[in-house]
């Protein structure tokens, strides 16, 4: 079944060259089925970017989906154009009177910030809130889980003397969690940040890791309390997008004198004139896979009913 997309946004286009299954949101209406509605609450400011390589996975799986693109109500996006905004995306305060059956809260590139210095922190919270009420399953990446599990737990962000950059391997601490059903005993996964989060402090707050690296620490994080994953790498990415911030990197490099390290295991021979291969793919479409069909085996069939105690 296809993910459903408007016929206008740039990723109809590029998943359907990829071969991947999408239907135009007028072709949708006319089926007589339940979709699943899953949001994307978008806070990375290469907001298309990030659409393909979300709506990528999703729309790979057996279900349809209806795919929903979010945006904070107050911040204003400087690096997507405005008629993109406007056309494809609404605000949180537009859709907090709906219920999801899934959510996903991206990253964004404010790690050096205390979570109460960024400006959109208190709606935030609201979101936070809110998906406990009306979302069945939230799914946290990186900035965005980590941001989560410290609204919910007070788990802390600790800064990095250097920038964790690079493809690293993680070790499968959960055979048995069906996010990782398929999964492999280990995995590369594309790690960009200058925070961690501590494996001991996740596992005090009570939470489960579930995939964890000797080198760059816990990676994927099972909250069953909150009906919520917090993954803090990237799974999503594309085979160039570490390249692409190795280069502009490189290039504020240039302007500041500092010194810009090779992303770690990720261009053959570390040699960035030879093309990255990707190692992540088959595990980031087993991983949102997995979290869609759990979604599917749990979400009540009444869009309505998700949040009330009965269908925990």
């Amino acid at each position: 079944m296809p993910i459903t997309l408007p016929a206008t946004l740039p990723a109809y286009d590029v998943l359907s060259n990829e071969g991947v299954m999408v239907m135009s949101d007028t072709r949708a209406a006319r089926q007589d089925i339940r979709q699943l509605k899953i949001g994307l609450l978008n806070l990375m400011p290469k907001k298309i970017q990030t659409e393909n390589q979300f709506a990528r996975l999703i729309g790979a799986t057996p279900l349809q989906i209806d795919f929903r693109l979010i945006r904070m109500s107050e911040h204003q996006t400087r690096n997507t154009a405005a008629e993109h905004m406007e056309a494809f995306y609404h605000s949180f305060q537009e859709v907090r009177h709906e219920k999801f059956d899934g959510l996903i809260i991206t990253g964004a590139p404010i790690e050096h910030l205390p979570f109460h210095e960024v400006t959109y922190w208190d709606e935030l919270c609201e979101v936070f809130e809110w998906t406990q009420t009306n979302v069945h399953s939230t799914f946290g990446v990186c900035w965005g889980g980590m941001a989560m599990i410290n609204y919910f737990h007070g788990v802390k962000k600790h800064l990095l003397d250097r920038k964790l950059f690079g493809c690293y391997r993680h070790a499968n601490l959960a055979h048995t969690s069906p996010y990782l059903r398929g999964f492999s005993d280990d995995l590369v996964m594309p790690v960009s940040r200058w925070t961690e989060m501590k494996r001991d402090e996740i596992e005090a707050a009570g939470l489960k890791v579930l995939l964890n690296s000797d080198e760059v620490g816990p990676a994927f994080v099972d909250d069953p309390d909150h009906r919520a994953l917090y993954i803090f790498n990237h799974l999503e990415y594309d085979r160039g997008t570490l390249n692409e911030e190795y280069q502009r990197d490189l290039l504020a490099s240039q302007v500041a004198g500092a010194q810009i390290q090779i992303p770690v295991n990720y261009f053959p021979d570390d040699d960035p004139s030879k093309t990255p291969l990707n190692r992540w793919r088959s595990h980031a479409h087993l991983l949102y896979g997995n979290w869609i069909n759990e979604i599917y085996q749990t979400t009540p069939f009444d869009l309505d009913r998700i949040g009330l105690p009965d269908t925990e």
